[in-house]
């Protein structure tokens, strides 16, 4: 959503939204009868919201310590209004449907003043002045997200309901858990996942364009790079809306929409803290000035977050069994365990290595160790941005305007180890030591950490990007021009882990002074061959994108219900992503350069598309049951450099039979294309290894298989027909209600069957079609032999009896529906206001089907997916300068079935409580002072207990579902000048 000079929606940093949306202010027969009092200019405001249904807004800066008189009698919304802001040098503005207080001064602009209605852009619709026809949106505003306690723009985005975490998340980058593309986050960032199709089927815009794709391969949009502070609101369109977007607005669009008309200072600083020391702080301070002709603003955020550590969470460990689960520990410790002849004997406690015999060895045992020790389940992350808009009027139907952004973020992160493997100790090896009397080499499985220390990942991304352009007004149309360029650059280093070639050197040496020891409980190898031993990985990639774009919007003709408006435009995008070379002191004897690569692009995207909404119906047609109909059509055409030419197009309707009821549909295609790390081949994006899974056909009840992970070859595009229907009830003033019925028929989707693991062997008619059944040993041989297989429980190839391909490929089908809904009342009480509310999502199914023979299954509420029901409430109550808000957040239970035995994940409920005290004109020293006092998860609610498990990875909590920080405490003080 674009804002206009004519100050609409201009929401400066307190904005104060009343957003009561019924009755226009511009139709015949909206007078009402009005009996306000005497009371503080926002109150009165808010009053005459309530009572016409008529949305007014404004910065709350400019009414504070205004006191309007009383208001009696009969008036349109308007002109209630301009009565109340009669001696106040203040004045308000017709914008579409809604009222827009400002400053006498502002506005006088030549022509465009006159066209307040064609500066309003809202998400879901490229027509000024309507909104999406047919789609709901879901807002945050500014106030809202002062009164949530969050500090970050992926904590705002976490808290909305259609919202499932899974995917790139600061936690999942930990490895191993089940999202799509969760590994791929490699500059520890943070995703949006509306409705769990998958970060990259929700497209992410700032300010209504697409910025620069972050991850490994640009897997996703990194919403962590936006300063909060710098946010205007949020707008979410959870619907498809590639017939106005194009590509990844599969199940919906977010635009995260700057403060660009903020006018004045603003300066904040908030600390929280959590238990085990895990603290956060940060500091803001914006600038906005206003003058005749233009405007500029300029925000700067720091965001601090300390690590949260592992040891300072119990559900975070391979050992399972305080919670009723399964010990999930490996063989890999300190000390460690030696394999010699098919056994394990396990090395003892309390001694150094040197003088271990096979006498003080005992077969059969075996030393676990706890990947978990030592290592940190967030990040420490610091993070810079620094956010800037500028507009002039060049004439009065010419304006310039532009914006961009900087963002650097640091992370260090304690990580559970990546390269644990058997190490073979030679018979020359000063240390060996022979358990059965055959002078062979033996295996020892062994953890580094204490010689090397935890392994760590550190690293930089960076996000840099802007827009330009210029935009036109020719009468009643408006005509733009501009382009966009966004660039995001991650580098990561992983310290600490062991360099192969020169362990194995190290492990050959017969020198006792410079050999390396694996048999010792502790670090008992010379500190010199440890450092020497030490080994390390860097990586980079980057993502660029650039556009240019010709738009225009305007009315057509005029009907009897009002103009018949139409937009249409064409886009040219070029995107491109690259590694930026590796260094690679783990696998060579010296450090090794990879050279930087070009991953399938760059990719050019060529698009034009047309927009319609026609009004059939309006008010002053006086048409009893149509007191508005609308109808809207839309179609974009893509055409992509590496797959040839899509066209979507998109139908809405919405159909007010009276005041305060609004019934609404949409049906619409929508289109994906493959993403660059969707369409990698290289060996980094595969794995395979050998695991043993559940099989009731086995007399041992698990069989030995081999797992294929990476993307197939042969991935198509994805396509979906999406479909809404809905209504929106005002039956009485600060009342409303609302609720929207989804279907997603998702075609070719692109997502891998991994999260199924568990399930492989079990339900062999579900995974049929990606199992290759009693393998050919030559088939297998191969398997074990590519440089990618990895074998970490040693299963011997002959026990091998099904290869899986559990590789990223286009699914024949996903179907999803469900209901989102939101209720809220807001009435006068105890001399102030009180505002209750929920807003929640209910997924009736989520069906899909690997093959198109296939049964299909339904994996709503099993882990890994969506639960059935996410909700948040809200209570709140305002007096003067005193608030109170109350937020209980539910997530339903669920299924796991990561595990042989399914597992029934309790529901989580948690409570957020902010009290917060502003000061008015009155505070002396301290007006336009804001203090804050919040707490998410008040009463420290622990998340259930999940019995998380794929193979490689435990946790004992579903990080996709649950928060492993608990409750934190948050001041915030925020000055206004």
């Amino acid at each position: 959503m674009r804002l206009g000079k004519m100050g609409a929606l201009a929401l400066a940093s307190t904005a104060m939204v009343l957003m009561v949306p019924g009755a226009s202010a511009q139709q015949a027969g909206g007078t009402r009868e009005y009996d306000v009092p005497r009371q503080d200019l926002g109150s009165a405001l808010r009053r005459v919201a309530q009572l016409s249904g008529t949305p007014v807004i404004v910065p709350t800066d400019l009414v504070d310590g205004i006191r309007a008189r009383a208001l009696k009698g009969r008036y349109l919304p308007e002109e209630a209004v301009a009565q109340l802001l009669r001696g106040s040098r203040l004045r308000v503005v017709a914008v579409g449907d809604t009222l827009v207080v400002q400053r006498e001064d502002a506005g006088q602009e030549g022509s465009r003043a006159d066209q307040g209605e064609a500066e309003i852009l809202v998400t879901g619709t490229r027509i000024r002045g309507h909104g999406p026809v047919g789609s709901t949106i879901v807002r945050i505003d500014r106030a809202s997200i002062d009164q949530s306690g969050f500090s970050t723009t992926q904590d705002i985005l976490r808290s909305v309901p259609q919202n499932f975490a899974s995917g790139p998340n600061e936690v999942s980058s930990n490895g191993g858990t089940l999202g799509q593309n969760a590994g791929f986050n490699t500059g520890k960032g943070s995703s949006v996942n509306l409705r769990g199709l998958g970060a990259s089927s929700t497209l992410v815009l700032l300010n209504g364009e697409r910025p620069a794709l972050g991850g490994y391969s640009g897997a996703f949009a990194d919403v962590s790079m936006i300063p909060a502070s710098a946010i205007a609101r949020i707008e979410i369109v959870p619907d498809g809306a590639s017939a106005i977007y194009g590509s990844d607005a599969v199940a919906g669009v977010v635009n995260i929409i700057p403060r660009l008309d903020f006018v004045g200072a603003e300066s904040s600083f908030r600390i929280g803290t959590a238990d085990g020391d895990f603290q956060d702080y940060q500091i803001s301070q914006l600038f906005g000035a206003k003058w005749s002709s233009g405007h500029a603003m300029i925000s700067y955020e720091f965001n601090y977050r300390g690590r949260l550590a592992a040891a300072d969470r119990p559900f975070a460990t391979d050992d399972l069994r305080a919670f009723g689960g399964p010990d999930n520990r490996l063989n890999f410790s300190n000390p460690g365990t030696i394999t010699a002849g098919g056994r394990t004997y396990a090395i003892p406690r309390g001694q150094n290595g040197t003088g271990l015999s096979a006498s003080m060895l005992t077969a059969g045992t075996s030393n676990k160790g706890d990947s978990y020790v030592g290592t940190d389940i967030l990040p420490e992350q610091k993070r810079h941005s620094l956010f800037a808009s500028f507009s002039q009027d060049l004439t009065p139907t010419l304006r310039f305007r532009a914006n961009g952004l900087l963002s650097a973020r640091s992370f260090d992160q304690r990580v559970r180890p990546s390269g644990d493997g058997a190490r073979t100790v030679p018979v020359a090896n000063p240390f060996h030591v022979d358990p059965i009397g055959t002078n062979q080499p033996i295996s020892v499985s062994y953890s580094f950490v204490r010689d090397f220390g935890p392994e760590t990942q550190r690293g930089v991304a960076r996000a840099y990007g802007g827009t330009a352009g210029f935009e036109l007004t020719a009468g009643r149309w408006v005509i733009d021009a501009g382009g966009t360029w966004g660039h995001q650059f991650e580098r990561n280093t992983t310290l600490n882990r062991a360099n192969t070639v020169r362990l194995a050197a190290a492990l050959a040496d017969t020198n006792p002074a410079t050999a390396y020891n694996l048999l010792g409980d502790g670090a008992f190898t010379n500190p010199a061959t440890i450092e020497k031993v030490r080994g390390s990985i860097v990586s980079g990639n980057a993502g660029t994108v650039w556009s240019i774009s010709v738009r225009a919007d305007g009315p057509l003709f005029t009907l009897p219900a009002g103009d018949v408006r139409l937009a249409t435009g064409g886009e040219y995008r070029k995107e491109t992503y690259s590694d930026r070379g590796t260094v690679n002191d783990i696998t060579t004897a010296t450090p090794s350069v990879g050279n930087v690569t070009l991953t399938r692009g760059p990719r050019t995207v060529r698009a034009a598309y047309g927009e319609l909404v026609v009004p059939v119906f309006g008010e002053a047609m006086s048409i009893p049951g149509f007191r508005r109909l609308d109808l809207s059509a839309a179609v974009r055409t893509e055409r992509y450099s590496d797959f040839g030419t899509t066209t979507n197009p998109k139908f809405g309707i919405s159909w007010e039979p009276a005041a305060g009821i609004t019934l609404r549909g949409s049906v619409g295609k929508s289109f994906r294309a493959p993403g660059f790390n969707d369409l990698r081949q290289d060996a980094a994006s595969k794995a395979y290894f050998s695991f043993n899974v559940a099989d009731p056909r086995s007399p041992t009840g698990t069989t030995s298989i081999v797992v294929l992970r990476g993307n197939d070859p042969d991935i198509r595009p994805e396509r979906a027909t999406t479909w809404t229907a809905g209504f929106d009830l005002r039956p009485m003033p600060g009342l409303h209600a609302s609720a929207t019925w989804f279907k997603i028929d998702y075609r070719d989707r692109i997502s891998s069957p991994a999260a199924q693991l568990a399930n492989f062997l079990v339900n062999r008619d579900i995974f049929a079609g990606i199992i290759e059944e009693n393998p050919s040993a030559t088939r297998v041989a191969q398997l074990y032999a590519d440089p990618i297989f990895i074998n970490p429980f040693g299963i011997p190839q002959a026990n091998v009896r099904a290869v899986v391909d559990a590789r990223l490929q286009n699914l024949s089908v996903v179907r999803q529906s469900g209901l989102d809904f939101d209720l809220g009342y807001a009435f006068d009480a105890g001399g102030g206001k009180l505002d209750f509310g929920v807003a929640a999502t209910w997924i009736f199914h989520i069906k899909q089907a690997l093959t198109e023979t296939a049964p299909v299954s339904d994996v709503v509420d099993v882990l890994g997916n969506p639960v059935d029901i996410r909700a948040r409430g809200r209570a709140s109550w305002t007096s003067g300068g005193f608030g109170a808000a109350l937020f209980v957040n539910y997530v339903d239970g669920y299924t796991n079935k990561t595990n042989v035995l399914p597992q029934q994940v309790s529901a989580w409920t948690t409570f957020d409580l902010q009290l917060s005290y502003r000061f008015g004109n009155a505070g002396g020293a301290l007006n336009g002072t804001r203090i804050s006092l919040s707490a998410t998860n008040i009463l420290d609610r622990a998340p259930p207990y999940a019995a998380y498990y794929t193979g490689l990875f435990t946790n004992g909590f579903d990080p996709e579902n649950a928060s492993p920080v608990g409750r934190v405490l948050s001041l915030q003080i925020t000055k206004q000048w």
